[in-house]
């Protein structure tokens, strides 16, 4: 989906690192196999598994159980979607991990709410050279032919859960911006990379910049939202979306 934070479609659930050390390997196989081929051949072969096995000992970190991943990000989303406060207690009771197992995975709380939050959005692909920019900017925020509230509906992102999200970022200036670092922000490259290459083909204004396009048309679908309190599944909000966008591309073109 596309839409304006609508913008577009998942992120991926993991933001995070394992923890404890894990030897791979042990000497004493090494030093067995040696010992067959003679004494020295075996002393050399020992001390070289020795120096393996203190290699892996202190390789840090171990593999991440991408399943316990699953299990926490749910978590914290039911949690939300239930509009309850996420809290560590919370998240540790819903998912059946442990706190270490937890922590281990998201160092802070501000950081797994972003991360379930974005569960089911997607990162649009690059637009391909010479695409129509105008009907990019249409389909870019889900403004095409089936309409803002088909393109919302396909992606699994409930308006309901968009509005939670409203919520948890307005009161939270912290979570806000992780959210915008880690997701929301990288959902705009593919369309502002587009917008780039007009400009270069000279098919858009030299003096365009595409940022505050971007933010222009989707402050627009936000005010629907979040002012007005409209639904996008609304046909007059997306008629009235769409004719914004028709004003904003009239200067946009060169």
């Amino acid at each position: 989906m596309t839409t304006v934070e609508l913008e577009a479609r998942v992120a991926s659930a993991g933001d995070a690192v394992g923890a404890a050390p894990v030897a791979v390997g042990t000497a004493g196989s090494e030093c067995a196999g040696a010992k067959s081929a003679g004494a020295k051949s075996a002393g050399a072969k020992s001390a070289g598994a020795s120096d393996a096995g203190a290699a892996a000992r202190r390789r840090p970190g171990r593999p991440r159980d991408e399943d316990m991943d699953g299990q926490i990000v749910a978590a914290t989303l039911e949690i939300i979607d239930a509009g309850e406060d996420v809290t560590v207690s919370r998240v540790v009771a819903r998912s059946g991990v442990s706190r270490a197992a937890l922590y281990r995975r998201w160092p802070s709380l501000t950081t797994l709410i972003a991360a379930a939050l974005d569960v089911g959005r997607t990162i649009p692909p690059e637009y391909p050279d010479g695409v129509d920019l105008r009907e990019a900017l249409f389909d870019g925020f889900g403004l095409g032919d089936t309409g803002v509230a088909l393109s919302v509906a396909a992606s699994g992102y409930a308006e309901e859960r968009f509005r939670q999200r409203i919520r948890l970022v307005m009161s939270d200036r912290a979570l806000q911006k992780a959210y915008w670092q880690s997701h929301v922000s990288r959902r705009r490259v593919p369309l502002l990379n587009a917008l780039r290459a007009g400009i270069s083909r000279g098919e858009l204004r030299a003096d365009l910049d595409v940022e505050a396009c971007f933010d222009a048309i989707a402050g627009t679908a936000y005010y629907q939202i979040v002012v007005r309190g409209d639904r996008m599944d609304d046909p007059a909000v997306a008629a009235r979306l769409r004719a914004a966008v028709e004003t904003i591309w009239r200067g946009m073109v060169a």
